[in-house]
């Protein structure tokens, strides 16, 4: 870190202004403040800059800095003065400052909330996205200095950076003087601002990961003289593929001019004479800085980091990953690893398996992400047997870069993946993965395995935030937003198989027919299991043809009271003797499936291993043939529309004309078979649930906007109560304040008078009047009515007075037991009310009913903030013992849109104030009409000083 030398500094180095950040093009960038340090740097950049870029700068020929201009650029006290650069390689490639003016336009301090705003961005970097991305790093900055407001003036011939700040988002205003255009615009972020920061953001992140899997060139550095060794399997493996770009061999022992396996062998990098795309490093850990120093020096775009002993190995390995890490992203470079498995893309046009995999997959349409190389290789071969292909696969390591969420940016508008499959052992950001997980799984299915979700460790190598959620809430959150979470890596293949080659379940009834009565039974009890509605098992008996299979399924399809059918097949004689056939079954199953492409049809085989193999074999194999599940005209008019279902996936092998199957319509349509009932109706189970989810997403619902908030008082109390307290730490809220500041957003509680000893009791009572409730609030008997510890419905001084003396026989002292008087409120449901900032996960609205259901049993729902109305009808009815609230059992039904209200607004008041970092409403009685607060808490904390409306960043090291 550099620290500033200039003594006129009224700030120490904002050092959490620093970021790693990606560019349009993919390439990355150092955005940190400019220090006293940087004058021969920023001498240096001026010289590179064209005499009509300074003249847009300065708005006249300036050829040279002055020494006084370098100390005015260079010298900066980080809150009225403010520079930052962007470099590569250590050099400066742009530069923005603010000054802060008043409203003459002088220079000026606090109060004072406008600047002025000036940019520089070197020729050979311009287009790249650099200006866009230091506007937003500015804007934060001085959002945190208390300046709302930048105004800059541009020459109109200018109109590059005249898009910049259009283009940004922000509420602006243009005006025209002097042949000079003024630009004025709001700091605050609104909702195009971050639609258009998240849109750069996808383009930067997708276009990153694409220069990984799409190289001209490639260059494996570590290859060994003699066969054997990660670096030579790995140039083997990108041979074998048929990788159709230049290859090099790079080892320091080599000889130049020398050849390894037919191709040009080269001492380092930097003897390559034609341009290199990705380098893939498989040299012990000690090298790799030198390695990545030659790349970067030579202009390689992305690394791929077999080599190991990093994270994985302790806190030295740790320390050597952060500087690796620092290293690459230094020269523009993003990379996969340190202990990677390696990268794959089946595109015809690129063909890489940049691996460790011996076999590499055929062509499909599903993208595999994995941090482990173990499951790796299982996930891999699971597929391969399975018949399915792959579009690309990235195995991470220890993912110290390139991330889950990078790839999923990539995979969100791929042409190529249909089906996307994670298994993921730490989610380094899960915030923003949620994020980009509900948009991707609103095109795309995701499919997620959660490795090491119960020990609470994270694996070696892997940094990431810790969260204070339980796993089975992380899991109900990814589920809100779309991802399909199952449990084994043998679940996320069958689920992917599925998915991938077939279309979306209208609906959660499922057909089931076979010539195993048996297995029919057990296929209706799992759909049962499973929350599936199974029709009556047809059984076909066990003399069925694959005729009669084909009829009955054919008939099952055409029902209009059928969404998906599981067919189930055992081994067979036929009258004349023959035994099963699988192939022709499989033909058979294809035709009728075929005559009907709208509903999806599993198959559950036993002891007919053929029957998977033939039916695995159904998809294309032909570059010009349509994929599987690809309807003809004929077919197409009786389909659901394209919304509902997804493209099925295809599966190309490396040599087309002598793969491919004779059966036209083998290569319409691909059926998956499983070993099991339970297993084919797990698969479609999650299937048919992705599907409602997708339709409810179509409709996500609205944030209310309630008359009666008020956002600005509660705001200014907060900062008054921060400032009282004054500990960094945060503060738990007296009750009053507490009920203070949720009364300003429509949330009143009810009031509880202390009752220190009897005579103040009988007072309290008088004051709410009667009947009252007597109950204690000390910590280990508050909320446990089940102790004793609550007294209701007292209705006179004498009834008041004789609890009192009741409680404190029980439990103690008035003093140990701190009791309170409230008014009765009318008989309901208790139910409690919580919201927490989780440091990974965000903001989490949580609810469930009070005491046992929730504390015991865990029957408690989750959602993100902000919760749409929508969404808040969906929480209140997915715990499990929601039926209380609903007249279970002859009850009265309870007020839910009051609860459906008050959970919106606390959604409101966390999303509005993020010093509010948790809320507990407990309990919360919900009657038939309205509803009572009984109790509450609240907890500030000052807020950090970037949220996820701030600028774009790389996580750090």
């Amino acid at each position: 870190m550099q620290t500033p030398s200039d003594q006129q500094d009224r700030h120490d180095y904002p050092s959490h202004w620093e970021a790693d950040v990606v560019l349009r093009d993919g390439g990355t960038a150092r955005i940190r403040p400019i220090t006293a340090e940087d004058a021969d740097r920023l001498v240096s950049f001026y010289e590179q800059v064209s005499d009509e870029s300074k003249y847009y700068r300065f708005f006249a020929p300036y050829p040279r800095l002055s020494a006084k201009d370098v100390h005015r650029f260079t010298h900066h006290d980080h809150v009225d003065r403010v520079g930052l650069a962007a470099t590569v390689g250590g050099e400066f490639i742009a530069t923005v400052r603010y000054d802060r003016i008043d409203a003459r336009g002088m220079a000026a301090s606090a109060p004072a909330d406008e600047a002025e705003v000036a940019f520089l961005v070197q020729d050979a970097h311009q287009g790249r996205g650099v200006a866009s991305t230091l506007l937003e790093h500015i804007a934060a900055v001085a959002r945190e200095r208390g300046i709302r407001r930048f105004a800059a003036e541009v020459l109109p011939a200018n109109t590059k950076m005249i898009k910049v700040f259009t283009d940004a988002g922000y509420q602006q205003k243009r005006s025209f003087e002097d042949g000079v255009v003024r630009l004025e615009f709001d700091l605050e972020p609104t909702d195009r601002s971050l639609a258009v920061q998240r849109a750069r953001e996808h383009r930067a992140e997708a276009r990153s990961v694409q220069r990984l899997l799409t190289p001209g060139s490639v260059a494996v550095i570590g290859v060994g003289r003699t066969p054997g060794g990660v670096g030579r399997s790995v140039l083997r493996n990108l041979r074998e593929a048929g990788f159709t770009g230049r290859l090099y061999a790079v080892n320091a022992a080599f000889t130049e001019g020398t050849e390894i396996d037919g191709l040009p062998a080269h001492r380092s990098v930097a003897a390559v004479e034609e341009p290199v795309d990705l380098a893939v490093i498989a040299v012990p850990a000690d090298r790799v800085p030198q390695v990545v120093a030659e790349c970067g020096e030579r202009g390689v775009r992305g690394l791929v980091v077999l080599s190991a002993g990093y994270g994985e190995s302790g806190a030295e390995g740790r320390e050597r990953q952060r500087e690796l890490v620092r290293q690459a992203r230094s020269y523009g470079m993003r990379l996969i690893g340190p202990n990677a498995f390696g990268v794959i893309n089946t595109s015809p046009g690129t063909r890489l398996n940049a691996s460790l995999a011996p076999q590499p997959p055929a062509r499909g349409r599903i993208g595999l992400f994995t941090q482990s190389g173990a499951i790796g290789i299982a996930l891999l071969s699971g597929l391969h047997r399975r018949g399915a292909g792959l579009s690309t696969f990235v195995g991470s390591g220890n993912r110290a870069d390139v991330s889950g969420n990078d790839v999923l940016q990539y995979w969100y508008e791929d042409p190529d993946t249909d089906v996307t499959l994670m298994y993921l052992e730490t989610i380094g950001n899960p915030r923003k993965f949620t994020r980009l997980a509900r948009r991707s799984a609103t095109a795309k299915p995701l499919v997620v395995v959660q490795g090491a979700r119960h020990s609470g460790i994270a694996p070696t190598g892997h940094a990431v935030q810790a969260t204070r959620l339980p796993h089975a809430t992380v899991s109900a959150l990814l589920r809100q937003a779309g991802v399909i979470r199952v449990d084994t890596v043998t679940e996320m293949v069958d689920a992917g198989l599925l998915l991938a080659g077939q279309p979306l379940p209208a609906g959660p009834r499922v057909g089931i027919l076979g010539n195993s009565e048996s297995l029919g039974l057990l296929t209706y009890d799992a759909c049962v299991a499973d929350g599936l509605r199974p029709l009556p098992p047809r059984d076909l008996t066990t003399g069925a043809t694959p005729a009669d299979f084909r009829a009955a399924l054919a008939e099952a399809l055409s029902d209009d009271t059928c969404d998906a059918v599981i067919v189930n097949a055992i081994p067979w004689v036929g009258e004349d003797g023959d035994t099963a056939d699988p192939e022709t079954l499989a033909t058979e199953l294809r035709a009728a499936a075929a005559g009907c492409p709208a509903k999806p049809v599993a198959v559950v085989h036993v002891e007919l291993g053929g029957l998977a193999d033939a039916l695995a074999a159904a998809a294309s194999t032909r570059p010009d043939a349509p994929a599987p599940g690809t309807a003809t005209p004929e077919q197409r008019s009786t389909e659901r529309p394209p919304t509902e279902r997804l493209p099925s996936a295809e599966a190309e092998h490396p040599h087309p004309p002598e793969a491919a199957p004779a059966d036209p319509l083998a290569e319409q349509y691909r059926i998956p078979a499983y070993p099991a009932a339970e297993r084919a109706v797990r698969a479609l189970s999650e299937a048919v649930k992705y599907a409602q989810w997708r339709g409810e997403a179509a409709e996500p619902g609205r944030v209310h906007e309630y008359d009666d908030i008020d956002e600005n008082g509660a705001a200014d109390r907060i900062t008054e109560l921060l400032a009282k307290d004054g500990d960094p730490r945060g503060v738990t809220l007296a009750p009053a304040d507490a009920h203070e500041l949720l009364g300003r957003y429509g949330i009143p509680v009810r009031q509880a008078l202390p009752a220190p000893d009897p005579d103040a009791a009988v007072a309290a009572a008088r004051t709410l009047g009667y009947p009252v409730a007597l109950k204690t609030t000390a910590p280990h008997l508050r909320h446990r009515a089940d102790l004793g510890g609550v007294r209701l419905d007292l209705a006179d001084e004498e009834q008041l007075r004789r609890a009192y003396q009741e409680l404190t026989d029980l439990f103690g002292k008035p003093a140990e037991l701190r009791p309170v008087v409230q008014g009765m409120v009318p008989r309901g449901v208790d139910t409690v009310v919580r919201a927490v900032i989780d440091p990974a996960a965000g903001a989490v609205l949580s609810f469930g009913l009070a005491g046992a259901p929730s504390e015991l049993l865990g029957d408690t729902a989750h959602r993100l903030i902000p919760v749409t109305d929508r969404e808040a009808t969906s929480l209140v009815r997915s715990i499990r013992t929601a039926p209380l609230l609903f007249g279970w059992r002859g009850s009265a039904p309870v007020d839910t849109p009051a609860l459906e209200e008050l959970l919106q607004r606390v959604s409101r008041l966390v999303d509005d104030h993020p010093e509010v970092v948790a809320v507990s409403l407990e309990p919360v009685v919900v009657a038939q009409h309205g509803l009572s607060v009984l109790g509450a808490t609240v907890r500030l904390a000052p807020p950090p000083a970037r949220d996820d409306l701030g600028p774009r960043t790389l996580p750090g090291y």
